[in-house]
């Protein structure tokens, strides 16, 4: 047998063998919802009924397209030395497109062009022919990078016999937005619903004004940046480095819904902050051996080490830089001390008057409420920020455990086969 048919063989097995995979993973994944359950959801979901993503319909969709994808296994014969370029060739693409669609809407928004349909003709037609194009390259480069992720995890050790458990499975695709719900007298995720992702920002207003007074809650319409599924829904950008992130935490998602630990994700809040700071602490380390590996000229510069010297900026009068985390860590702070004491209607106002705080200084929040700290407050893998408590043990006790296993491998295998915040607390303790 020549060598270009062992070739092609070998890259029909792969293919196969991801396929079963697949099929495998499809069966177990596809059985866990999203979508919570209890009595306060079903009241929320009363008001977001008719405007609730259709889950079901975009994961049969977006399967049926992977499976288009790994039964041509088009990108196992493409030089692995070409493969990069063609994946920063989409992410300028969809620059391209951006370019063009913010061209269109300066257009259709300028009171001085009383004919913007006749004066857009030339940019609609262009944007016609990037769609086009965008659509053609899309499922190539992200197959690439499926199988460069892929490859990562294996050299990371996060494989069963080379093959990441479940595979790694991706697609593009405008996300839906998410409707937190906390309760008014303390910060707690009661409800995330997700919605459809073009609703207008007076729709949010008015969904989350109707919930808060019906049910006497607080409520915000958050935008995600990628959800769970299987395959996982990532939104659109031009960043590699943002992709590659974002791809390697929903993997590590799926990666924690075969153990104990995802499958407990909705379980306790403590439960849930153990999931998204795990997945947050890995993502960081898999994207980043991706970077270097398949895109080495976009590994961040690490910061200018600060000089011995004092020069003209150490003996300024200028204030320092406002700190986005130090400030909403300390306006975290600040409410869970309000409410414990009961005064929430003070705590309220206080998040008001700080969110204009935020604002002025280039922060454009557009609502700081119970349910922003709920929603933001889970992800700890960083001290600070809108996580609660000033000592975050729930953060801290995850980031020891990493820092006490020899490897992401150990450490991921570690936790996930964790179901309660006891058994991580003893688990550090030990060390």
């Amino acid at each position: 047998m020549s060598i270009q048919m062992r070739v092609v063989h070998w890259g029909k097995f792969k293919s196969y063998a991801r396929l079963a995979l697949l099929l495998f993973a499809v069966v177990f994944l596809i059985q866990r919802s999203d979508l919570e359950h209890g009595d306060q959801v079903e009241r929320v979901r009363a008001f977001t009924r008719p405007m609730e993503f259709d889950f079901i319909t975009w994961t049969w969709d977006a399967l049926w397209v992977k499976l288009e994808q790994i039964g041509l296994g088009t990108a196992d014969y493409i030089p692995e030395a070409d493969q990069p370029q063609i994946v920063l060739d989409y992410l300028n693409l969809i620059g391209q497109i951006w370019q063009v669609e913010w061209q269109i809407d300066g257009i259709y928004a300028d009171p001085n062009i009383s004919d913007p349909e006749t004066a857009t003709q030339n940019l609609r037609l262009e944007l016609d022919r990037l769609y086009a194009q965008r659509d053609d390259l899309a499922p190539l480069a992200e197959s690439i990078l499926q199988n460069q992720l892929s490859a990562v995890t294996a050299e990371l050790g996060l494989t069963l016999g080379g093959q990441p458990i479940p595979p790694v499975l991706y697609h593009v695709t405008p996300l839906p937005m998410a409707l937190v719900v906390s309760p008014r007298e303390v910060i707690r995720q009661d409800a995330n619903i997700s919605i459809v992702p073009d609703l207008t920002v007076d729709r949010q207003v008015s969904l989350e004004e109707q919930v808060d007074q019906a049910l006497d809650v607080s409520s915000l319409v958050v935008p995600v940046g990628g959800i769970g599924l299987y395959p996982t829904m990532v939104t659109e950008t031009t960043s590699i480095n943002w992709l590659a992130e974002v791809v390697s935490h929903e993997w590590v998602h799926n990666f924690l819904t075969l153990r104990p630990l995802g499958l407990s994700y909705g379980a306790t809040p403590e439960l849930r902050i153990i999931n998204e700071t795990t997945a947050n602490l890995s993502e960081k380390e898999i994207s980043a051996a991706l970077i270097a590996r398949f895109y080495p000229d976009y590994v961040p510069q690490p910061p200018s080490p600060p000089s011995d010297q004092p020069g003209p900026a150490a003996l300024t009068t200028e204030p320092p830089p406002f700190d986005f985390r130090a400030e909403m860590h300390e306006t975290r702070l600040t409410v869970d001390e309000l409410l414990a004491e009961g005064k929430i209607e003070e705590a309220e106002t206080y998040m008001e008057a700080r969110r204009q705080v935020f604002w002025e200084n280039g922060y454009h929040i557009r609502k700081l409420n119970q349910a922003y700290f709920a929603f933001h407050g889970a992800y700890a893998d960083q001290p600070g920020g809108a996580a609660g408590a000033s000592e975050d043990p729930i953060g801290n006790a995850v980031r020891a455990l990493r820092a006490q296993s020899s490897s992401l491998a150990e450490f991921l295998n570690r936790i996930s086969w964790m179901w309660s915040w006891e058994q991580l607390q003893a688990a550090v303790a030990k060390e």
